[in-house]
C-alpha cells in the first residue's frame, strides 16, 4: 500500500516536471518579446485569474495559520518564477533547472534518513555532471539568478506541503497563486503592459494552464503522498528532462558528461520513488492524507 502511494506521488511529481519544462520551452520564444521578466508576469498573472475564477475562494473558510501559508507560498511562488525566467534567459534550460535543483536537493538532504539521503547524494552527483561548474563556461549573473531560485524552491516545497495539510484539494493555491500575481505585477508588470498585444495575453493564458497552473496543482497534490525528502530528491529528474527537452526544442546539445549525468539523477529519482512513501506514523513530516483534510474555519 505504501510503495503504491508512494508511486502515485511520483507519477504526479513527473507529470507536473514535464508540464514546467515543457512550459519553459515553449516560453523561450516569449521572453524576446517581453523579456524574462514579462514572460513570467504574464503567466503568474492568469495562473491568479484562473484559480480564482474557478475556485473562488473565501477567506472566512481558512484559518489565519492556513492563510499565512499560503501568502508565503506565493511569495516564493513568484520568486522563483521570476528568478528562473530570468536564468534561463542566460544559461541554457539544463544547467539552469540543475542549479535551481539545488533547492530541492538542500531539502532532500536535510530532511532524509539512511537510503533517502543515499539517493540525495547520487542526485548531487548528477547535477555535478550536468552542471560542471569546472569549466567556468556559465554566465555568473545567470548563476546567481538561478540560485536564488533554488533559495525559493526549497521554501516553496516546505511551504506546498504545509498549504496541502491545512486545506484540502487545490483549495490553497487559490491564495498563493494570486498572490504571487500580485508580487509579480509589482515587480514586472509595469515594464510590460506597453508591449502586449491581445496576441500575447492569449499566448500567456495558454502558457498559464500548462505551467504553473497544472504542475503546481499535481505537485501540492504529490507532496499528500510523498516525504519532502523524497520529493526533493525526485525533483533530481527535472534537470534531466530540461536537458532532454532544450536538445528536443531548444537545440541545445548536451556532451557525454551531461548524458551521464542524467543516468545518476535518473537512479535517484527512482528510488526516491521507491522508498519515499509518507507513513501515518503521525509526524510533522509524515502524516497520512490517504483521506481529504477539511478547510480549517
Amino acid at each position: 500500500m505504501a510503495i503504491s502511494y508512494a508511486r502515485t506521488g511520483a507519477s504526479m511529481a513527473v507529470a507536473s516536471m514535464l508540464c514546467v519544462q515543457l512550459g519553459l520551452a515553449a516560453s523561450v520564444g516569449m521572453i524576446d518579446q517581453v523579456g524574462a521578466g514579462g514572460a513570467a508576469w504574464l503567466r503568474l498573472f492568469w495562473a491568479g485569474v484562473l484559480l480564482l475564477v474557478v475556485v473562488r475562494p473565501r477567506l472566512s473558510a481558512f484559518s489565519r495559520e492556513a492563510l499565512r501559508a499560503g501568502v508565503a507560498l506565493g511569495v516564493v511562488t513568484a520568486g522563483v518564477t521570476l528568478l528562473f525566467m530570468a536564468a534561463v534567459d542566460r544559461l541554457p534550460l539544463g544547467t539552469a533547472s540543475a542549479l535551481e535543483f539545488l533547492g530541492p536537493l538542500g531539502v532532500a538532504v536535510v530532511r532524509s534518513r539512511g537510503v533517502g539521503r543515499a539517493w540525495a547524494l547520487v542526485a548531487a552527483l548528477g547535477v555535478l555532471c550536468l552542471t560542471q561548474p569546472w569549466a567556468g563556461s556559465a554566465d555568473p549573473v545567470g548563476v546567481a539568478f538561478a540560485l536564488a531560485a533554488a533559495v525559493c524552491w526549497a521554501a516553496y516545497i516546505l511551504l506546498t506541503q504545509r498549504v496541502g495539510e491545512a486545506v484540502s484539494g487545490v483549495a490553497g493555491l487559490s491564495i498563493s497563486m494570486p498572490v504571487a500575481a500580485l508580487v509579480a505585477t509589482v515587480v514586472a508588470g509595469p515594464g510590460v503592459v506597453g508591449r502586449l498585444t491581445p496576441e500575447l495575453m492569449l499566448a500567456g493564458l495558454g502558457l498559464a494552464i500548462l505551467l504553473p497552473v497544472v504542475p503546481f496543482t499535481l505537485e501540492l497534490l504529490a507532496l499528500r503522498r510523498l516525504t519532502t525528502g523524497a520529493f526533493g530528491t525526485l525533483m533530481a529528474l527535472e534537470p534531466a528532462f530540461a536537458l532532454m527537452i532544450g536538445f528536443v526544442a531548444l537545440h541545445q546539445v548536451p556532451n557525454l558528461l551531461a548524458v551521464l549525468g542524467i543516468g545518476f539523477v535518473v537512479a535517484a529519482g527512482i528510488g526516491a520513488e521507491r522508498s519515499g512513501a509518507r507513513t501515518n506514523a503521525g509526524t510533522a513530516d509524515e502524516i497520512d492524507h490517504s483521506r481529504p483534510v477539511p478547510i480549517q474555519a
